[in-house]
Order: structure tokens, then sequence, then C-alpha cells
């Protein structure tokens, strides 16, 4: 005959629960941990080859354009320094936008270190190679030629932002002619809200008037964005490319 009493709860032995708890929680840990790995993996590697693959086909398209396009008049430009007032870069009506129209050159950075020149600063464009400040001046024009690159991630194009020195080069090169900027100031840590940095006479740079000036930006920290490293340069020679590369180049 069944009882009618109720049985007695069965009592949970909290060395049990303990170890449920534990082995949830280390099971939850080993996840994370997994997840983490594969984004740092992502961050670190992924994204590295894959912006170099979007930077080597942006070289390609615009080196078969240059190969194609019918030929032009040249900037009319010495090959050494000074400039003169005669010099007129082209295009005077701007960069197509998301174009690439330049190659990089930083012989601080390496002998293989090249780099496409976009025209714009958006986040998806500067996956694809250095963006130039829509607005600023044209390569090699009096005013203030300013571009923008990633620090880390997406290839680490500006990785070794902080050993540019004074009288470094940075070379660029467009279809008809090679532009050699020579450091003048910089690296200076600022905010992103400092936009004065790539104002035609840009501020807190060495220069007072108006010229032909270069500027590079780049996030600070290494691995974060709350602030920028800066960079001035000014335009100390040009060379028309079938002169052949400028001293300084790597060969």
């Amino acid at each position: 005959m069944r009882s009618r009493w109720p049985l007695p709860p069965r009592r949970v032995r909290p060395d049990v629960v303990l170890r449920v708890v534990v082995r949830t929680f280390s099971e939850v840990c080993l996840t994370a941990g997994t997840l983490i790995v594969l984004f740092v993996a992502y961050v670190l590697l992924w994204t590295g080859v894959k912006a170099d693959r979007a930077m080597d086909g942006e070289m390609a398209r615009l080196r078969d354009h240059w190969a194609s396009a019918p030929a032009g008049a040249p900037a009319t430009a010495p090959a050494g320094a000074p400039l003169p007032e005669t010099f007129r870069p082209a295009p005077p009506e701007g960069y197509p936008a998301g174009r690439a129209f330049a190659e990089m050159y930083v012989p601080r950075f390496g002998p293989d270190w090249n780099k496409p020149v976009l025209e714009g600063t958006g986040t998806e464009l500067l996956k694809k190679g250095l963006g130039h400040y829509a607005g600023t001046a044209p390569l090699g024009a009096t005013g203030n030629f300013s571009v923008a690159g990633h620090r880390r991630t997406y290839g680490d194009p500006f990785k070794d932002f902080p050993e540019l020195r004074p009288g470094d080069a940075v070379i660029l090169k467009d279809a008809t002619t090679w532009y050699t900027y020579t450091v003048r100031g910089g690296p200076l840590r600022t905010l992103p809200t400092d936009v004065g940095v790539v104002d035609p006479v840009p501020r807190k740079s060495p220069f007072t008037a108006p010229g032909r000036y270069l500027t590079l930006t780049t996030c600070d920290p290494e691995w974060g964005h709350s602030h920028r490293l800066v960079v001035w340069a000014e335009l100390t020679a040009t060379r028309l490319v079938g002169q052949g590369g400028p001293e300084g180049l790597p060969r």
C-alpha cells in the first residue's frame, strides 16, 4: 500500500553543486578564450592579408590606367629644387572619389614599402591603402597635401610612423611626375579634433607662410585611436617620370 505521506526532499550535495558550477564556468571561459584568440588572429592576420591583396589590386589598376592613358602635358617642374613658381601640378580639377591616383614610397619604412593613395578617408577606403583628405591641396600644389593611414590592422601601413625624423624623404608618384617631400616636423601627438593640422598652412607645424606641404596622420596609441600622430613635410624636388626615379628611392 502506497504511503499517503510526501517523501522528504532529496538533498543536493554542496560538492556536486560546486563541481557543476566550476565545470560550467570553465567551459564558458574556454569558449570565450577561443573566440578572443580567433578575433585577434582575424585582426592581426586576416585583415592584413585582405588589405595587402586590396592594395596590390589598387596599384595594379593604377599602373594599368597610367600605361593606357594618352600622353598629356607633363608638370612643368625641373628635376631638382628649389621649385619655380611656374610649377603646375595636375590635375587641377581634383581626384575621383574612392580611386587611387598616386603611389607613396617612404625609404625610412624599408626598401619594399610602397602604398597606393586614394581619394578620401572613409573607413572602407582606408582598408585598401592610404587616403587623401578631400578638400586639401592636390599633390605637389601650393597648400597642404594631407594623407591618413592605419597604424595597425589592415596591412599596418603606418606601423613605423613614430620612426620618421626631420630630413626623411616621403616620395610620391603620379602619372607624370615624382614628388620628393622632406620631413620638417613631428611626429606630434594630438587629438582627433585638432583639424588645424591639415590647414593650408598647418597649425602646430614649423611652417608660417604658404608653401607646398605634406601632412601625414595616423592613430595613437599603437592599438588605439584616442589620439593622432602627425608629421609635416615640404616639397623639395620633383622629377618627370621619364627621367627615372628620384635620388633616395630604394632600387
